[in-house]
């Protein structure tokens, strides 16, 4: 017995279910931040939010294996969906264990980075990128340290590391895989800063919701074009993969 292989329909498919859930989920977060919950309009806001939310990583990992994508790509958006879904029921034991799925996606990402990417020859441009992403996590923790719930402190410390690393780590997978990175870690100290209870932007859900989500789409695309791209003078002989060239 034999089963479908994905093709471009289905992408096409996955791809505009995608981008239909992510603009409803943006509206319902703007909607919600507008109405509060207590109306009938603010109910149905605050539904679709919670019902979109988990939704959207599942489906940008279906896409990607439509389009011949690696497996632990799919992986590393899906692990995104746990911790969605985990932070979205909220509590102190589901935060943490949202904040590690997503360190395990991240560790997703840095092995497609290490499988798929290029260094850059250039030694003094990759230092300098490797102190400026140093130099944005070391002054991030300490500006936030004391802000932060105590028993956070080190479990947000940590996972800080692991996700410049990863975000410096992207830098081997071409721009828009660099993009995604820094998108990521723009969303994340958006939700620090409002655990450390800083003044926000009006609707904050949405900032963060709106950078993580490009985030992940700009890293799936960036890995799917350096799946795709050909390495070296053997590659180029090589016939291109059929992983897909963007998001």
């Amino acid at each position: 017995m034999t089963f479908p292989v994905p093709g471009p329909r289905t992408a096409r498919i996955l791809a505009g279910a995608f981008g239909a859930l992510a603009v409803v989920h943006l509206a319902a977060l703007l909607t919600r931040a507008a109405t509060g919950t207590a109306d009938g309009l603010g109910a149905a806001a605050d539904l679709a939010v919670h019902v979109t939310k988990p939704a959207l990583m599942p489906v940008l990992a279906g896409f990607v294996l439509a389009r011949g994508g690696p497996p632990l790509l799919a992986g590393a958006l899906l692990f995104g969906c746990g911790g969605d879904t985990f932070l979205q029921i909220g509590g102190d034991t589901l935060f943490l264990l949202g904040m590690g799925s997503f360190a395990a996606g991240h560790v997703c990402y840095l092995v497609l980075f290490a499988r798929h990417g290029a260094p850059d020859a250039r030694r003094g441009r990759t230092a300098a990128a490797a102190a400026a992403y140093a130099a944005v996590l070391t002054g991030t923790v300490a500006l936030l340290w004391l802000d932060l719930p105590p028993e956070l402190r080190i479990p947000v410390a940590g996972y800080s590391l692991l996700l410049t690393t990863m975000a410096f780590g992207a830098l081997r997978a071409g721009p828009w895989a660099a993009l995604g990175g820094l998108l990521f870690l723009l969303s994340d100290t958006l939700i620090a800063t409002g655990i450390a209870e800083w003044p926000q932007l009006p609707g904050p859900q949405f900032w963060i919701m709106l950078t993580y989500i490009a985030a992940q789409c700009a890293l799936a695309g960036g890995v799917l074009r350096a799946v795709a791209a050909p390495r070296g003078p053997r590659a180029a002989a090589q016939p291109t993969r059929t992983a897909g060239s963007a998001v």
